[in-house]
C-alpha cells in the first residue's frame, strides 16, 4: 500500500524534496519515464510557487486508482497573499513578484486535470492530477468524491482511512479513525475499510454492526458511513464515535454520530436520513479538524473540485496534533 505524503515547503531548498517524493511515488506506481517526468516538473512548479508567492506551505501527494489506471494527485497549499486575478495569473510571462511568470501556466499544461482556488489575503490551493496513461474516456458517475488524509505530525502512518463505492444512483462513503495514532490505529482503519468493501450494499447501520465484530481484535475505531442516493434525494447516515458529518446546501445540517468505539463499546447503532439536493455537499471529517469549521468565508468554493474543497478545509482547520481526514462528496461536473 502506497500512502499519501505531506511535504512541508518553507524555503527555496525544499521544492527539491517535493520533487523527490513525487518522483519516488511515480516509480512505485510504475509510471513510464515521460509521465514520471511530468510528475516531477509539476511538483517542482507547485512547490516553487508556494515558496515564491505563498510564503511557504505544504504539498499533499497521493496515489490515485481509477479502474486499471494509476495516477498521482498533488495539492499545493499556502496561506499567503492569494491571487487577485486568476485568469491573468495563468498567462505565461505574467508575474507580480519579478519571476518569469510561467508556474501556473506550466502546471495547467503538464497536468491532465487542474484546478485552483485563491482568495486575496487568505491563500491559494492548487490541484494537479497526472495519470500514467491519461484515461481516454473517463467513467462517468453521478457523484465526485475525494478526500485528504494526513498523518499526525511526526508519524509515518496515518491512523485514519476512507473509502468510497459508487453505483448508478450515487455513492457510499466511509471514514474511519483508528483509536490513537500510528500503525495500530492504521490497522483498525484498514480493517474497517476491508469490511466495508465486502458489505457495501447492506446499508450503513448493518455495515457498522459487522465492522464492530470485526474490529474486536484491533485497537478499535470511530467509523461513519454516508449512503448518498441521488435518485431519492436522500442521505442515509450512521456513525459511531468522533467522526463529524454534515450536509451543506442553503444551510448546514449536522449528521448524528453516536457515542462509542467500534470493536469495543457500542450501545446503539442507528441510521438517520437527510435531504440531498444536486447542489449539496456531503462532508465527513475526523477529529483532526476543528469542530467549528465553515465554508461561509469561501465564496464560490462549492463548485470547485472535491479534492480542492477538502484541501482548503484541511489547510485552514487542521488542529496540527492528530491524524486529519476530510472527505467531500458532490454532484459530478458535467
Amino acid at each position: 500500500m502506497i500512502e499519501a505524503v505531506a511535504v512541508a515547503v518553507a524555503d527555496e531548498t525544499q521544492p527539491g524534496e517535493a520533487r523527490r517524493v513525487a518522483s519516488g511515488m511515480a516509480r512505485l506506481l510504475g509510471f513510464d519515464e515521460t509521465s514520471a517526468g511530468r510528475v516531477a516538473l509539476v511538483a517542482t512548479e507547485v512547490a516553487t510557487n508556494i515558496v515564491k508567492h505563498g510564503g511557504g506551505g505544504e504539498i499533499l501527494i497521493r496515489p490515485l486508482q481509477q479502474d486499471d489506471e494509476r495516477g498521482i494527485e498533488l495539492l499545493g497549499l499556502d496561506k499567503g497573499p492569494g491571487i487577485a486575478n486568476l485568469t491573468e495569473s495563468r498567462v505565461d510571462g505574467v508575474s507580480r513578484s519579478g519571476s518569469a511568470g510561467t508556474g501556473l501556466g506550466a502546471i495547467a499544461r503538464m497536468a491532465d486535470e487542474h484546478d485552483i482556488y485563491s482568495q486575496p489575503g487568505r491563500g491559494t490551493a492548487v490541484l494537479a492530477r497526472i495519470w500514467q496513461n491519461r484515461p481516454s474516456a473517463p467513467r462517468r458517475t453521478r457523484l465526485e468524491v475525494a478526500g485528504v488524509c494526513v498523518a499526525k505530525p511526526g508519524e509515518n502512518t496515518c491512523g485514519d482511512g476512507w473509502a468510497v463505492t459508487k453505483d448508478a444512483s450515487g455513492a457510499v462513503v466511509l471514514l474511519a479513525d483508528g483509536l490513537g495514532h500510528g500503525p495500530e490505529a492504521a490497522e483498525a482503519a484498514r480493517e474497517a475499510i476491508r469490511i466495508f468493501g465486502k458489505h457495501t450494499s447492506e446499508g450503513p447501520a448493518a455495515i457498522l454492526k459487522v465492522t464492530h465484530d470485526a474490529l474486536r481484535s484491533t485497537r478499535g475505531a470511530a467509523v461513519a458511513i454516508a449512503d448518498i442516493d441521488c435518485d431519492s434525494g436522500m442521505v442515509t447516515f450512521s456513525g459511531i464515535g468522533n467522526i463529524a458529518g454534515a450536509v451543506l446546501a442553503s444551510d448546514r445540517r449536522n449528521m448524528v454520530s453516536q457515542n462509542g468505539t467500534l470493536g469495543h463499546t457500542v450501545r446503539t447503532i442507528s441510521e438517520f436520513t437527510y435531504a440531498w439536493a444536486p447542489d449539496a455537499l456531503v462532508i465527513l471529517n475526523s477529529d483532526g479538524l476543528q469542530s467549528q469549521w465553515s465554508l461561509n468565508a469561501y465564496p464560490g468554493i462549492a463548485v470547485r473540485d472535491a479534492s480542492l474543497i477538502a484541501a482548503v478545509l484541511y489547510r485552514d482547520f487542521n488542529r496540527g496534533r492528530d491524524d486529519a481526514t476530510v472527505v467531500v462528496a458532490k454532484t459530478a461536473t458535467a
